[in-house]
């Protein structure tokens, strides 16, 4: 998927919504549990019910891999039903690997060639080597940890660098980006975290942002949009409990629609201000 791609799907869904399908088997709907896989069954209906909105899903691996071979089955089913009903939605593997070249290569392999992934989240803690494989991919995007929206963001990500001046997550942008294009690299920008955005787009003004955290996790959508939007949007605003668990009981789907709903029209407002659509 190409960045044109991707901003003429946000334009003809006025959206820039990322739905996070982080299944836990533990909030899965008493009705869907004797299914052959509850997970599938869920991610399905969450699916269905939002694709209209939607311009990305990121099912995060640790949340499939927790239940083993089920899980993993269950991740497969989710992005090959993805990629056969609605090719034009982004899927991104957020399974956050950072390893050498070889261990990288295989990881690149896996997401990119077994499961048809559009994208992958990565630690960039190794350096180039860590990242280059999946830069061979052609439309295929590696996503790296800019800074995130956890509490111990600050414990590394905001060291400053007294020679330069630059915090660590900016010095991580500003040699990444030599590394791929707007193109092919976007970054992960915590929404907890708007007055970073700044500087973020100091440094990457074109590249597309992955930004979690809104909604449970207390970020603003409207922060977001103006410390972060650029000419093609250039935002991913991932929700995942707020929409998928917006109710547990046997409406959890059309609950799950209401949620994107409304944040989509939100973000329609986005938007039309910034004269995007």
């Amino acid at each position: 998927m190409t960045p044109t791609q991707l901003f003429e799907q946000i334009q003809r869904k006025h959206s820039f919504l990322c739905v996070g399908l982080d299944a836990d088997m533990a909030k899965t709907p008493e009705h869907l549990r004797s299914a052959a896989n509850p997970i599938f069954e869920f991610n399905r209906a969450i699916i269905d019910a939002t694709h209209h909105v939607a311009v990305a899903y990121k099912p995060n691996t640790a949340f499939y891999e927790a239940h083993g071979t089920l899980g993993w089955e269950a991740l497969e089913q989710t992005v090959g039903y993805i990629k056969q009903h609605h090719p034009e939605i982004m899927v991104i593997a957020d399974a956050k690997r950072g390893d050498i070249g070889n261990t990288a290569k295989m990881y690149a392999r896996a997401f990119f060639e077994r499961m048809d992934c559009d994208a992958i989240t990565l630690s960039p803690y190794m350096g180039h080597d860590s990242v280059e494989p999946y830069l061979e991919y052609p439309n295929r995007w590696a996503i790296l940890l800019g800074i995130t929206s956890n509490l111990g963001y600050a414990d590394f990500q905001t060291i400053e660098n007294k020679e330069t001046g630059l915090r660590l997550f900016e010095e991580v942008l500003q040699r990444s980006a030599q590394w791929g294009g707007a193109d092919r690299l976007m970054y992960v920008v915590g929404a907890t975290r708007p007055d970073y955005l700044k500087a973020v787009r100091r440094v990457a003004p074109n590249h597309f942002l992955l930004v979690p955290g809104v909604g449970a996790q207390g970020g603003r959508l409207d922060d977001v949009a103006r410390h972060g939007m650029n000419r093609q949007c250039g935002l991913l605003v991932n929700s995942s409990r707020s929409i998928i668990y917006a109710d547990t009981g046997r409406r959890f789907a059309e609950a799950a629609r209401c949620a994107a709903v409304e944040l989509q029209g939100q973000m329609q407002q986005q938007l039309q201000q910034a004269g995007l659509i």
